[in-house]
């Protein structure tokens, strides 16, 4: 399984090789930087290069769309090279909407055996970087938890008490991700183990022995690409209950212009959010209500 920006790209790359061939074949995309004799995928050295390229075409491309302000700038600490582009990347994927879900689908096959070879061979293994990313948006998610509920936001679902006590347990990390071991903390830590889902509006408290989106056995990550909303490890903030009201409204809006049996299930599915949204200002509550924890 992968997002759709990857599967896309290894489409076009699984063109431009021939049958058989690596993504990433050194003859193929031979440019001048290694020899057309070399086998195997590109170097180091060249991956370097290709990265170089990739900044001047992306700032060439923003300057003709008069776009200026989106080009990449000059790096003060020198040349981008793929162990800063890796973390770089995984910075992103792990603070763009749903970066967490895209984790978690993209690079669950990552915390296996294999994984572990790879990054046996490098300090900064991939898997590395990515835990260090997903613990970094789990603090700040649960940051932006704690800083809401401190300004009267409420919090509503079965799992709305134990996200209350994530919120409040979460101050001893903030700002000290640095490492790959202080990101396991973080990831092994059975009270920190909450999961914003932007996809299904709501957060993921997980618990594993009574998650819904994994049949058996349990799971050490949440599928958050299987999300239930009768799962005991649900809760939704405020904002989930605005962005909520937000998406029915886009569906009814919709409705307007369609058939009658698509526009009434867009309108079923805009009542049942709207539902959703009702029950969570009933039964929300707040961080005064947090000794019974």
């Amino acid at each position: 399984m992968a997002i759709s920006p990857v599967t896309c790209a290894i489409r076009v790359l699984e063109h431009i090789v021939p049958d058989g061939a690596l993504l990433f074949d050194s003859a193929t995309h031979c440019d001048g930087r290694v020899g057309r004799t070399s086998t195997g995928s590109l170097g180091l050295k060249t991956m370097r290069g290709r990265i170089e390229d990739f900044v001047a075409f992306a700032n060439s491309t923003a300057t003709t769309l008069g776009r200026e302000a989106e080009t990449i700038p000059p790096d003060p600490h020198g040349a981008v090279g793929t162990a800063r582009f890796r973390r770089t990347l995984a910075w992103h994927i792990a603070r763009r909407p749903g970066g967490l879900v895209a984790l978690a689908i993209q690079y669950g096959h990552l915390r296996t055996a294999i994984s572990g070879a790879y990054a046996s061979r490098s300090r900064d293994g991939i898997h590395d970087l990515l835990d260090v990313e997903t613990a970094r948006a789990t603090v700040d998610a649960l940051t932006a938890l704690q800083d809401d509920l401190a300004h009267g936001g409420g919090i509503s679902g079965p799992a709305a008490r134990r996200a209350i006590h994530a919120a409040t347990n979460v101050g001893t990390f903030t700002g000290q991700i640095i490492t790959a071991r202080q990101a396991r903390d973080v990831l092994g830590n059975p009270h920190l183990t909450v999961y914003d889902n932007p996809n299904t509006l709501l957060m993921c408290v997980y618990k594993p022995d009574i998650a819904l989106c994994h049949r058996a056995p349990a799971q050490a990550a949440p599928r958050l690409d299987r999300c239930m909303p009768a799962c005991a490890n649900i809760a939704r903030t405020d904002n989930h209950a605005r962005q909520l009201l937000a998406r029915a409204q886009q569906l009814e809006q919709r409705a307007v212009h369609l058939p009658t049996p698509l526009a009434e299930r867009l309108r079923a599915n805009a009542h049942k959010l709207r539902q959703h949204a009702t029950r969570h200002h009933d039964q929300r509550i707040t961080t005064p209500e947090r000794g019974a924890l």
